[in-house]
């Protein structure tokens, strides 16, 4: 019946309006992002992000199974969006007193996973997959923070040590691996000197716009306007955050830089500069969290799935072994190196926090789109990664949850 419904719904994405535009293919991307939910929610003792389901259903309306659609220009800009603001959303999440406890083992074991990943990216060099093995590194070395927060919260574990060490070693993952793509790989990326400069001078732009902020989130007025102005048809708190967003993604892209860095920076900077909460407050998230998940971030991953050339993994079976492949190398870059919590929570806990570490999907399927724009690998060795990256997702949190003994309940809300 689903099937159906979505063949007569993919009817309409082939027939254009006057413009020459369809917001037909957008419906049918609508429609997936509500099933998804509901679909996942039917069977909460496998504890399945609706993420995986979003992205698997992408594949199978796409190019890759039923061909009934494809990314037209509406998609691909609500996308663009959507990855946009789910780096905001992950900034967001930075809680800068959350860093202080074991940082230095948090950083070490990060230096761990980069180099245990080198070894799997020299590994695909190789077998002649790729010329960038430091590119598959990076890829692999990154923890999906928007997934890890929820499994956490809804664990009842985020206010403990263990839930601010994994979260800790998750913000870090994120965050180095976005400034490492963004230094090492960019789209006008000249040399790695050149790349240093701008990011230094990146580095002194967000600086001075944090100066401001800070300078104007202080007076009175300012304040008293906002929470004037922020719960009636203005919405300033709303308006602001995205002016800032788009302002750190535009200076990111103007300085050669990835503009996922600029949207992952916007959400950090809005945290460290309001301590107070006069902006970032429950009832903001709430509305933050509306527009992204509920909207947004559903269509970056479901328009992933539609891009997802999975044909070219059946042209060529032999790419089928990477799958499995990058999800050992998953559980070995970013599961080992937990061994260093053990004398901050215990052995038990750190193996937990070695399976969440482990679980990365966001920054992988990011890492693919770049990887196959930029030719480092094919569209099968992407189609592999962002399969293994699946199934991390499936695996490594109902693992964690186990090894912690706890019989949680599925998340209520889609973690992404």
């Amino acid at each position: 019946m689903q099937a159906v419904g979505l063949g007569v719904i993919a009817s309409v994405a082939r027939t254009p309006d006057d413009a020459g535009l369809s917001f037909g293919t957008v419906l049918v991307v609508a429609v997936i992002a509500c099933i998804a939910p509901i679909v996942t929610s039917l069977r909460p003792a496998l504890r399945i992000p609706s993420v995986v389901l979003e992205i698997v259903l992408g594949i199978v309306v796409g190019p890759a199974v039923l061909g009934l659609v494809h990314v037209d220009v509406p998609l691909d800009v609500l996308s663009l969006l959507g990855l946009a603001f789910l780096l905001f959303l992950a900034g967001l999440e930075l809680d800068p007193s959350r860093l202080r406890g074991g940082m230095g083992r948090i950083g070490a074991a990060f230096v761990v996973s980069l180099a245990i990943c080198a070894v799997f990216g020299f590994g695909v060099e190789l077998i002649g997959e790729t010329g960038q093995p430091a590119f598959v590194a990076i890829a692999l070395s990154s923890t999906s923070l928007g997934l890890v927060v929820p499994v956490l919260h809804d664990a009842g574990v985020t206010e403990t040590d263990f839930g601010q060490l994994a979260l800790a070693g998750a913000m870090v993952a994120e965050f180095g691996t976005i400034l490492m793509l963004s230094l090492l790989f960019s789209n006008s990326s000249t040399t790695p000197q050149s790349e240093i400069a701008l990011l230094a001078v990146f580095g002194v732009l967000v600086a001075l716009v944090a100066m401001v902020l800070l300078r104007v989130g202080h007076r009175a007025r300012v304040a008293s306007t906002l929470a004037r102005l922020e719960n009636t048809s203005a919405q300033l708190g709303v308006r602001l955050a995205m002016a800032l967003l788009i302002l750190m993604a535009l200076l990111a892209s103007k300085l050669g830089l990835e503009t996922i860095l600029g949207a992952f920076v916007a959400g950090a900077l809005l945290r460290v500069v309001d301590p107070h909460e006069r902006l970032v407050h429950t009832e903001f998230r709430s509305k933050m969290d509306a527009i992204g998940y509920g909207f947004l971030v559903p269509m970056f991953f479901v328009a992933s799935g539609i891009r997802l050339d999975v044909q070219s993994l059946l042209d060529h079976p032999r790419h089928f072994v990477l799958v499995p492949y990058f999800l050992i190398a998953l559980l070995a870059g970013r599961g080992i190196p937990a061994v260093l919590y053990r004398k901050l929570v215990g052995s038990q806990r750190a193996l937990a926090a070695g399976l969440l570490q482990a679980t990365s999907l966001t920054f992988i399927v990011i890492a693919a789109h770049l990887g196959t724009q930029l030719d480092v690998f094919d569209d099968a060795t992407a189609a592999a990664l962002v399969l293994a990256g699946l199934a991390s997702v499936v695996l490594f949190p109902p693992l964690a949850l186990t090894v912690l003994g706890m019989g949680a309940e599925a998340p209520t809300r889609a973690p992404t």
